[in-house]
């Protein structure tokens, strides 16, 4: 783990305007910056970053963050994965916590994988340009398959030379470990001498979602060679061939943008599409699709199609492990090429426009085109139409969450009807499988509680939920308070965090439990003799506080400058319903060092609202019970309740100068 005063240092350095401006092109528009929003297409700008606040927020499509928030979401890097990438940007050594001697081993080994990679990457791509047998044999070979020189080095393909250990040597003089050559693949002991692993073969550099190089596809290009045609990188440290995609380093915007992926076998299949202009797609490398590749294709898109060889094999391949694709909630449909031609091929037969206009015509929903395939094996046999009947039943047991129920009951409807059964029937069988299935996850769980890590609750995006719930406005202007002004004096008794502490220490009262969290982490870091503030928060590591933290600090309710002077124009809404609003959105603070008194008031002010609140709320529990039948000594004591309720609401209205409607 990355340690708290790394993350500090790199909290400290960044700057929402470098970082963003890595990949959206900005123009200063008053206080804030504009751009084309690069998560969705848009013609007129309406992506604007915050350096006061160190926020964006688009218009268009709603989407918000801060700085490593926005590489999380345009790069899709994990939280430490952006860390690390602001730290190499600034320049910062990342201390680590302590740990195992066995974990800073496989970090160590980690590391060097990947400079080896690097590398050897470079290596090869220029033995592939720069030598005579390069040129003659790897650059012939690409050019013949009709490769462009962009695209070459767009992939950083490169060529290993037919003799012996002209790498491995050159990798040894430059001072890299003979043990680390072989783990990485690139190398191999024979004779008590290392040799070329990939000799005479095309390198396909494979790369992580952050271009880093895991490891290598070398393909022989001689005719008469008997060995393997494609020899990969065996699995090491980086190297886990379930975990990768081949070509998503290249594909990812154009599949987050396009909100499409394509799937294909093979490296060649990816670097032709991408020539002719389709660059949404990636390389499974011929084998089942896995969970975590699924998984990996979900953070971009909802949306897969595959894309794979007519033939009986294309067809076996497309199927294999895409139950998991359901249980994913991917939309997964499959298209099929024809005349025993593959992407590569076809797309260089027909033209990209044609291939386009091919993958939409010809897309077939999976669930459909499996039971389509079922169907024609099983012809007249009972028992196999039967059994196809069960595996179509366990297919869709897997769409059980619940928004996807009417997905569910779209697929059973036109499943029964294919399979000319009763629908009724086939929703029993369905439902028999999801019962099945939760009862072994039941009694696994039960026998394993320790595996069993408790769900953490989501936090949903703050500036919605408001929408929603006006009545969490005084939720959120409290919070904000505390994040903004919690470390302040407020008076004799103490900072703002204790005053607020005193009279809110309690989750029962707030309707947004998310909001109270962020209470309680404040409380936790408080007392523990830190000073959080709101940029704390800004950057906390749970993407959820992150999130709500970031709709705080662009809320609408705010302290008008007018504040003292209760000028008739500030907009204060009556008790209604049981809650009060501050409204008044077209006044913003300014926050002014001369002004030392106004966040007083504020606090004091939000402080009072989430009192009234309170009372409002135990006035309405009160006024139910009255409706109850009582002896008349406990109605007696609910309306002494309730007057002593009123007297209270009256007082703490009279402190805001504000009318109580009877």
């Amino acid at each position: 783990m990355i340690t708290q005063e790394t993350i500090q240092q790199i909290q400290n350095r960044i700057d929402i305007l470098d970082v963003v401006g890595e990949f959206v092109k900005l123009k200063k528009r008053g206080a804030n910056y504009l751009g084309l929003c690069p998560f969705h297409n848009e013609k007129t700008p309406s992506f604007t970053v915050s350096p006061a606040k160190e926020i964006y927020k688009c218009f268009g499509c709603g989407r918000s963050g801060n700085t490593i928030g926005f590489l999380m979401e345009h790069e899709k890097y994990s939280y430490v994965e952006a860390l690390r990438w602001l730290a190499n940007r600034y320049g910062i050594e990342v201390a680590e916590t302590e740990t195992s001697p066995e974990y800073q081993q496989r970090q160590q080994v980690s590391e060097s994988l990947f400079i080896l990679n690097q590398y050897a990457q470079k290596y090869f791509s220029k033995t592939l340009e720069e030598t005579e047998e390069g040129q003659a044999v790897g650059m012939s070979y690409l050019e013949e398959r009709g490769f462009r020189a962009d695209i070459i080095r767009k992939f950083q393909l490169g060529y290993c030379m037919e003799s012996r250990d002209a790498f491995s040597k050159t990798a040894v003089a430059a001072q890299f470990n003979p043990e680390l050559l072989q783990r990485s693949g690139l190398s191999v002991l024979r004779n008590e001498q290392l040799y070329d692993n990939y000799r005479g073969r095309i390198i396909f550099p494979v790369h992580n979602p952050s271009g880093k190089i895991l490891g290598f596809g070398a393909r022989q290009i001689r005719t008469n060679d008997r060995s393997p045609k494609y020899i990969n990188t065996p699995e090491n440290e980086i190297y886990v061939k379930s975990k990768l995609l081949y070509g998503l380093y290249f594909a990812r915007q154009a599949i987050d943008r396009q909100d499409e992926c394509l799937l294909v076998e093979g490296y060649t299949d990816v670097i032709s599409l991408h020539q002719a202009g389709v660059e949404n797609v990636v390389a499974s490398g011929g084998t089942s699709l896995t969970q975590d590749q699924l998984r990996l294709i979900k953070k971009y898109t909802d949306n897969l199609t595959i894309v794979y060889d007519g033939d009986a094999a294309g067809i076996k391949a497309a199927l294999r492990g895409l139950d998991m694709a359901l249980e994913e909630r991917l939309q997964v449909s499959l298209v099929l090429i024809p005349d025993k031609e593959d992407p590569d091929s076809y797309v260089r037969k027909v033209g990209p426009e044609r291939f386009r206009e091919f993958v939409v015509a010809n897309k077939k929903d999976f669930v459909f085109f499996q039971l389509d395939v079922a169907l024609k094996d099983a012809g007249d046999d009972p028992r196999k139409k039967a059994a196809v009947v069960n595996q179509i039943a366990e297919t869709l047991a897997r769409i059980n969450k619940a928004e996807d129920f009417t997905r569910q009951q779209d697929y059973i409807r036109r499943s029964s009807e294919l399979l000319k059964i009763d629908e009724a029937g086939l929703n029993a069988l369905v439902n028999k499988h999801i019962r099945e299935k939760v009862g072994k996850l039941e009694a696994r769980q039960a026998s394993e509680p320790s595996a069993v890590a408790p769900e953490a609750p989501a936090a949903g995006d703050a500036d919605a939920f408001d929408l929603l719930n006006k009545e969490e406005a005084n939720e959120r202007a409290l919070i904000r308070c505390l994040l903004e002004y919690g470390s302040k004096h407020l008076d004799e008794d103490g900072a703002v965090a204790e005053f607020i502490f005193a009279h809110f220490d309690d989750a029962e009262l707030f309707d947004n439990k998310d909001l109270f969290h962020v209470l309680h982490l404040y409380k936790e870091l408080y007392r523990s003799g830190a000073q959080p503030d709101m940029r704390t928060f800004l950057y906390h590591q749970d993407p959820g506080v992150s999130s709500l933290v970031i709709g705080l600090t662009d809320t609408n309710h705010q302290l008008s400058d007018r504040w003292h002077t209760r000028d008739a124009d500030l907009n204060y809404n009556t008790i209604k319903d049981g809650y009060l609003k501050y409204l008044g959105k077209d006044y913003v603070v300014k926050e002014e060092a001369a002004d030392q008194e106004r966040y007083k008031e504020e606090v004091r002010s939000t402080v009072t609202y989430m009192q009234l609140k309170k009372i409002k709320k135990m006035m309405r529990e009160n006024q139910k019970d009255m409706e109850k039948p009582h002896t008349p000594d406990e109605l007696t004591l609910l309306k002494e309740t309730h007057r002593h309720l009123k007297d209270l609401e009256i007082e703490l209205t009279r402190r805001l100068g504000t009318v109580i409607l009877k």
